[in-house]
């Protein structure tokens, strides 16, 4: 049956699509949100000649994307200095003048409930598997990390979707880790759910394409450095649900603290928020919502092909809400054969390359399986040869 969206936490009411409107929220946020009073606050590292971002909860940038994507002439070098100080001091941005429209988003969340909210029969059917595609019920046991603090499993369950293939794709003929079939749920069971999500996956991933621009150009390199590896982009849909948890038991988190292992993860406003972010100063601040505008971080790899310039920080869910709490975030990633090696903007004599070449599917499949119970016994490349370094995800896990 389907869950109620006033239940999840949605309320159905949809706000303004247009950026004005998600920044003038930002002001609406501070008067009415005194604990992450000053909402707004200008960055002390920006100049006279850069326009200084906004920063949400005064830690995190807000950017605005609508004059790029609508081609304006010196919008791309000012979203691409702003995304450049997210990067370097914090790791994370808000994401405003997107263009994913919010009937779209709406449609997702909902997707999400619904999915959640099938018997537990139908959702084993679709079990995830050693291409970690599927359903994936609440852990039985946390990771090694966190286990040995004393953690316990995260208590969420999750579905996972990767770009869409056919039988006949050579990927699928290989066997080939990651790229397998999608596991969908019987039609008749959730009508329109697969041709809802494909619709916002691709929607998601033109969008990441485009943002893919503003990374290169805020590294100092051509608009066009990351377009062929992005061409056919790695992709993940995951489709979170939360229950609540008792915020008195510190051993229990929604989601452990972690790292993401990848180039970019996009999360859409959520109404029930629960998202902490371990800044760099060593405090957790719980990210607010702002209406119109995603949450975006980068991950392990992003901070390893930068040569650790570009932040990858850690964050964990903590749902105290108490209600359900629902996320859609979206991951994408260079395609699996992308050579991952220092980039020639963020290596000099002062500063050498610190770890040594290795392709993008090498390291999914490592971060997979040590990550994973389902993937435990995958064969996969060691440590050794992936040679994370000290702020890998397997170290975040806490």
């Amino acid at each position: 049956m389907d869950v109620p969206l006033v239940a999840a936490g949605y309320s159905g009411k949809r706000p303004h699509a247009n950026t004005a409107t998600a920044v003038a929220n930002v002001a609406m946020l501070a008067s009415t949100q005194a604990k992450v009073d000053p909402m707004l606050q200008q960055s002390a590292h920006s100049t006279a000649a850069d326009a200084p971002p906004i920063l949400i909860g005064g830690e995190i940038p807000l950017i605005d994307v609508s004059g790029f994507l609508a081609g304006e002439s010196g919008a791309a070098e000012r979203a691409a200095q702003q995304l450049r100080f997210a990067f370097e001091n914090v790791g994370f941005y808000y994401l405003a003048g997107h263009g994913v429209p919010q009937a779209l988003i709406d449609t997702a969340y909902a997707e999400a409930a619904r999915f959640h909210a099938l018997p537990i029969e139908t959702k084993l059917a679709v079990k995830v598997d050693e291409h970690n595609i599927g359903y994936m019920p609440i852990a039985r046991k946390p990771p090694p990390n966190a286990a040995a603090q004393g953690k316990k499993p995260s208590q969420n369950e999750a579905y996972f979707l990767r770009r869409e293939k056919t039988p006949d794709h050579p990927d699928v003929l290989s066997n080939r880790r990651f790229h397998a079939m999608n596991k969908w749920p019987d039609e008749a069971a959730i009508p329109g759910f697969r041709a809802n999500m494909l619709a916002y996956m691709g929607t998601m991933e033109g969008l990441c394409r485009k943002l893919v621009r503003l990374y290169a150009l805020a590294l100092g390199l051509p608009e066009t450095f990351f377009d062929a590896c992005f061409a056919e982009p790695h992709v993940i849909q995951r489709m979170s649900r939360y229950p609540a948890i008792d915020g008195a038991d510190v051993s229990v988190n929604s989601l452990v603290a972690h790292t993401d292992s990848g180039f970019m993860t996009l999360l859409p406003p959520n109404k029930v928020q629960g998202l902490e972010i371990n800044l760099p100063d060593g405090r957790w601040l719980e990210a607010p919502g702002v209406p119109d505008a995603f949450v975006v971080n980068g991950g392990d790899m992003l901070h390893r092909w930068t040569n650790e310039r570009f932040l990858s920080t850690p964050h964990r869910v903590r749902n105290l809400s108490g209600q359900l709490r629902y996320a859609v975030p979206f991951f994408c990633d260079p395609n699996h054969d992308t050579v991952i090696e220092c980039l020639p903007s963020c290596e000099s004599a002062d500063m050498p390359a610190k770890y040594p070449p290795i392709k993008m599917g090498d390291y999914a499949l490592w971060f997979a399986a040590q990550r994973y119970e389902h993937m435990a016994k995958v064969q996969a490349p060691s440590e050794a040869d992936i040679a994370p370094g000290a702020r890998a995800t397997s170290r975040w896990q806490s």
